[in-house]
This record gives C-alpha cells, sequence and structure tokens, in this order.
C-alpha cells in the first residue's frame, strides 16, 4: 500500500519537530552534547504523545554516521534506514507479543555482538510492561552491566506495573497531555500542506475528541480528509466522526444557570434522539462548569482552561452575573450525581432526575451577602420612612467637661426602641465602672443603627478605660468577635463613630480578657449548688428531716 496516513507520514524527524515535549527533548539533546546518555531509558506517559517518535529520533541521533549529534542528519545510510524501519543495529520489539522469557534469553545472548554497521546496538522495546516476571528478571543483570555498544529503549503507557528494580535501573522520562491549542496549531499546518481547507471550530473539536494525543489528533483528520476532496463544512465533520455537537454542551450549561428546567429537558431529549452519548454529555457538562468556575475566579485561567481565547471571553461574559459560590454548588450538585449517572440502566432517566434535583435545591448566599441583607432589614426597623436620620457629631466641635449626663438606654429583651442621639455636649469620661459603661452603651447603640452585624460583635466587649489619647476595649471572646473587629471596615468605621462621639481622634488599643476570673467563679458556684442539691437529695437527708420534722438551714461543703 503506497498511501501513508498522516500519523506516520508527518512523523517528527528531529527533537526541533516534536511537538510540546521540549522537557524531554532538551534533556535528551544536552545528554548527547555532553555525552552522557544513559544506557537504559524508559519513556512513559499516555498514548499518541510521541515515546515511540523520540525514541527513534534518539536512535538515529545515536548512530548517525557523523554523531552522536543532538541532531541526525536524516540522509546517512542508518538515519534511513530507521526512518523506515529496515535498520539492523536497531531492534523494535512489541512487548506484548515478545513477552515470555525465552524471547529475553535469546535477545540476552544476541546483544553481546558488535553492531553490523552503527556505533550502537539499540534495542526499542514498546510497552514493556506487558512482559512477563520471569522475562522481567532475565533482563535485569543485563539491563545493569550491558556491553559498551548496547542500548535499551523502553516505552510504555502504564510505568506501574514495571518491576521496581527494573525502574530504579532506567533514566526515566515522562511525556505529558499535548495541549489543545498544540494540536489545532499542527493541524492547521498539515491542512495547509494538504490543501485542505477545514472550519476552526472543526480543528477544535477534533482536537477535544483526541484528549491530549497527537495521533489520534491526526487519524481522526484522516478520516476527515478521506472523505472530501478540498473543503469540509463543521456539520460534515459532525456527521463523518458521529461526534456531538459543542454547541448542545453550551446551550444545556446556559439553561442550567437559567433555572429553565424546560429548556434542560428538552435539550437531553433532542441529544437523547440524535443517538448522543448522554455519559459523556454529562461529564462535558462537569468539565465547562468547573471551566467556568476557574474563569469567574480569574486565577491562571490560560494555563487551567485548556480552551480557545474566543470561547473563554464568551465564558467570562456568561459569569459576570452569576457568583462563584452558585457555580461551586452546581459543580458540587453535578460530582454528587456523576457516579449514579455512570451506573445508572437508563442513563436518560437518570440525567434528568439528577437536573431535576439540582433545579429544586436553593442556591445558598455567599456570607457577606447574607451579612448585607441582614444589615438592610435592621435599618428598615430602626429607620422607618419617616424618621429624621441621627447626625454624628464633627470631629472638629469643642469637647466641654461638665457634669455626666444618665441616659436610659434600650435593653434587648424589651425590643427596638428609639436610638439615643450624641449629645451636643459630651461629658468626660472619668473612668468610673459606671461611667465607662454609660458610654459603652451609647456608642454601641450608635454603631448598631447603621451596622448591626459590628454591634453584634461589640456585645461581646466592654469598655475598659479612656485617655486623652487613647481608648482601651476589652474583648471577652476570641473567636468570631476579634476575626470581626480585625477587619479593616469595621476598624474604619468604628475610628469614625468614635472621632465623632469624643471630638478628637483617639487611638484603640483592644485587650483579650482573662477568663480565669469570672469563668472560674461562675464554674466554682455551678458546682456548689450541684454538691449541695445532690446532698439535700440524699435519702438519709431525707428521713432525717421527716423524721425530727427538721428544717434545713445550710448546707456545709468540705
Amino acid at each position: 500500500m503506497s498511501y501513508l496516513v498522516l500519523a506516520r507520514k508527518y512523523r517528527p524527524q528531529t527533537f526541533d519537530q516534536v511537538v510540546e515535549q521540549d522537557h524531554v527533548t532538551r534533556t535528551l539533546t544536552n545528554a548527547i552534547t555532553a555525552d552522557r546518555v544513559a544506557h537504559a531509558v524508559l519513556f512513559s506517559g499516555p498514548r499518541g504523545t510521541g515515546k515511540t517518535t523520540v525514541a527513534r529520533i534518539l536512535a538515529k541521533a545515536m548512530n548517525c554516521s557523523t554523531g552522536p549529534r543532538p541532531a541526525p542528519c536524516n540522509e546517512c545510510r542508518s538515519c534511513r534506514e530507521i526512518t523506515t524501519g529496515h535498520a539492523v543495529d536497531v531492534f523494535e520489539i512489541d512487548g506484548a507479543s515478545n513477552n515470555s522469557v525465552d524471547q529475553i534469553r535469546e535477545l540476552r545472548d544476541h546483544i553481546k555482538y558488535m553492531p553490523a554497521h552503527s556505533a550502537y546496538k539499540i534495542y526499542i522495546i514498546d510497552e514493556v510492561h506487558m512482559l512477563s516476571m520471569p522475562a522481567f528478571n532475565a533482563l535485569l543483570k543485563t539491563l545493569e552491566e550491558p556491553p559498551s555498544h548496547a542500548m535499551f529503549i523502553f516505552a510504555t503507557t502504564e510505568p506501574h506495573k514495571i518491576p521496581i528494580t527494573i525502574l530504579s535501573r532506567c533514566q526515566r522520562h515522562d511525556f505529558k497531555r499535548i495541549g489543545l491549542k498544540s494540536i489545532i496549531a499542527h493541524m492547521k499546518t498539515i491542512c495547509q500542506q494538504e490543501g485542505f481547507q477545514i472550519p476552526d471550530e472543526s480543528l477544535v473539536l477534533i482536537a477535544r475528541e483526541a484528549t491530549g494525543s497527537m495521533r489520534d489528533a491526526l487519524s481522526l483528520l484522516d478520516q476527515v480528509l478521506s472523505c472530501f476532496k478540498d473543503r469540509v463544512s463543521h456539520d460534515q465533520v459532525l456527521d463523518i466522526l458521529g461526534a456531538m455537537d459543542r454547541n448542545y454542551v453550551l446551550e444545556l450549561c446556559g439553561t442550567i444557570l437559567q433555572g429553565d428546567m424546560g429548556a434542560i429537558l428538552n435539550t437531553i431529549d433532542d441529544c437523547y434522539n440524535r443517538g448522543y452519548d448522554l455519559q459523556k454529555l454529562y461529564e462535558q457538562v462537569l468539565e465547562h462548569f468547573r471551566n467556568l468556575l476557574i474563569v469567574k475566579m480569574g486565577r491562571n485561567m490560560e494555563k487551567l482552561v485548556d480552551l480557545p481565547a474566543t470561547e473563554i471571553d464568551q465564558m467570562i461574559a456568561r459569569t459576570e452575573a452569576v457568583s462563584a459560590t452558585v457555580l461551586t454548588q452546581i459543580l458540587d450538585d453535578l460530582f454528587r450525581e456523576e457516579a449514579s449517572i455512570r451506573r445508572a440502566t437508563d442513563t436518560k432517566l437518570a440525567f434528568e432526575m439528577a437536573v431535576i434535583r439540582m433545579d429544586q435545591m436553593k442556591p445558598v448566599l455567599p456570607i457577606d451577602e447574607l451579612i448585607d441583607k441582614l444589615d438592610s432589614l435592621r435599618k428598615e426597623i430602626y429607620d422607618p420612612p419617616g424618621d429624621k436620620p441621627v447626625a454624628l457629631k464633627q470631629a472638629n466641635d469643642p469637647v466641654i467637661s461638665g457634669s455626666k449626663q444618665q441616659t436610659d438606654y434600650p435593653k434587648a429583651q424589651t425590643g427596638i426602641d428609639e436610638h439615643p442621639t450624641i449629645p451636643e455636649v459630651q461629658p468626660a469620661v472619668d473612668n468610673s465602672a459606671s461611667d465607662l459603661e454609660t458610654t459603652w452603651h451609647q456608642l454601641y447603640d450608635i454603631i448598631c443603627k447603621d451596622n448591626p452585624s459590628l454591634g453584634a460583635s461589640l456585645t461581646k466587649c466592654r469598655l475598659k478605660k479612656v485617655s486623652a489619647e487613647t481608648i482601651e476595649i476589652e474583648v471577652l471572646d476570641n473567636g468570631f468577635a476579634v476575626n470581626m473587629l480585625k477587619r479593616e471596615k469595621n476598624k474604619s468605621i468604628l475610628k469614625q463613630v468614635f472621632a465623632a462621639y469624643f471630638g478628637t481622634e483617639k487611638a484603640v488599643e483592644w485587650t483579650i480578657a482573662a477568663e480565669s476570673d469570672a469563668a472560674s467563679k461562675k464554674k466554682k458556684s455551678q458546682n456548689e449548688q450541684r454538691k449541695k442539691q445532690k446532698a439535700l437529695s440524699h435519702p438519709l437527708v431525707a428521713d432525717a428531716i421527716e423524721i425530727f420534722s427538721g428544717k434545713l438551714i445550710d448546707i456545709k461543703l468540705k
């Protein structure tokens, strides 16, 4: 057969032509230049990423008539024979079909002979993990100390199946999946060389179907090119490959965000009638919402979202009106239903039930949004329509010392009362307990009017000391209240209120109350009460009181 498929026709012949495996090719190039090439090399990674191709290029680089050199000439006898697969000194062995111990023993017996006309005798064993354990054991000694003219190159997609004794004797290089953009660019170049026109969206579809494998992408492209002469439409590509239209995924995700259950079920039904794999559709929906969340967070989008720039821009526009919390909840719901979709005998029914359950679950609100709503509700209660707002005293107003003024303040249990206004003349604080408590109640009511959430945290605080330059506030709780008071927004609010109240800016000092005194006294009192109650309920005590008609005066605890 004279026709060469695209994967063979456009196979890289030098390290520079290998797509997106620079970390491997750079290491091998430097090793050849420095004459530090290992006698046993292991290439591992997903299928179609270039393992066998790089192995052949390495063999050419080592056996080139002008080498070893990083860039083989591809013109000498050795290079041409390796390219065509007829090299007498390069042995390509399929590990799946040559996995017996006898075949490895035969290899071991022939390896001691010198190469025919090349510098090295090179053994390329593909899918090396398929060798049997006796075959691996027979290879151990030869692999550790091979003849100076021998070299081993192993390739595998499952390195975890290779014994550790073999891995420890090899220099390992891991191949990565090829990115979507690199596959698309490579296919565009091939289409230009072949004189074939194909829509960009079709190339994106082929690249996504390849899942990081360049060989799979070129095989699909070859299938498309074989059906048409010089051009093809996107609809024709969909028919040829039997692939799912990406628009169905985007449409379904859009209707899920909108909560249009009728449109969601119609899209699922349409995909089912067209013969699409609904399980694969569900996986693509899950992937799309993951990408939406990454785009919404705006972190490392180019690296984490392997999509064309145009589609990323569309995703950014779509997520503007959606919070990250909602996307996280949708993604969590999709993950929760994934197992049932995968195991279901009726995938369509399981898919429909999954989206119905998602629709019935109301999205949660972010904590900041909840706090803002509570603040707004509190303001509406405190400030009914028509009420005159209370104005804070300006910071430059003079402070006049005078007698103390006693004000009645609303208690929490009596409901919401009128808010006290800041007196026009603020009395000086003499740091007595009652004066400090009165001043703190006034400050608390002022803050609660506009910032109820901050006021809730101040219930865990008390005013300890007021001086000409500082205000010392003691925090009775070291948990949530401290975290709330540490926020820059809350610090700014407190600073503004204190400056308006006292007529001058004061530095705020926060201290954490030692709970040992109050807590220990309370705990001790509770223990004593429990002991007295236990003693009172003792049968002997009850009998003595009844017999003597006595009266219990006190209980002494030791």
